[in-house]
Order: structure tokens, then sequence, then C-alpha cells
């Protein structure tokens, strides 16, 4: 199978994680936005504590577990906001 270079947008705490605004995953064709999650904890360590609770956009909408990612797509993680 191919492996394709997704680019994610990353704000508040995973931008902190990360150190960076802007990561890179190397993830197969037609991965699913819950596969991007487990690549992004093995890819960067740092971030696995929020990845099962980030909020994924793709295109500027959230998007379910089950949706199939592609490279043109504009994908951002939010960590979920707490408060009153």
């Amino acid at each position: 199978m191919t492996v394709q270079q997704i680019q994610i947008k990353l704000f508040a705490r995973a931008k902190e994680l990360a150190e960076s605004e802007l990561i890179s995953v190397s993830v197969e064709q037609e991965t699913t936005v819950a596969e991007l999650r487990l690549a992004i904890a093995k890819q960067f360590p740092q971030l696995q504590p929020l990845t099962s609770q980030l909020l994924i956009a793709v295109d500027n909408a959230y998007a379910g577990e089950d949706q199939i990612l592609q490279t043109q797509q504009e994908i951002a993680c939010f960590p979920p906001v707490s408060g009153g």
C-alpha cells in the first residue's frame, strides 16, 4: 500500500506539546480519522496523552472516526475545551 504524508495544523495544548503548529504524519492511503489518531500517537509520542480526546476537523468541519482522509484536505486538531 502507498504511504502518504498528511499535514496537520495543531492548536492550543497540542501545539505546545508538539512544539510546532504544523506536523506531517505518514499514513497509508485511505486512512481514516481513527487510524490518523494512532499514527499521531506513534509518530509524535508527546501528543499521545491527547490523541484520544483530540477534535479533528477536515476542511473546516469536524470529522467522524470513519472519515477517509486525502492529502489535499486541510486537517486540524484541537484539544477539547473545558470551562464554564
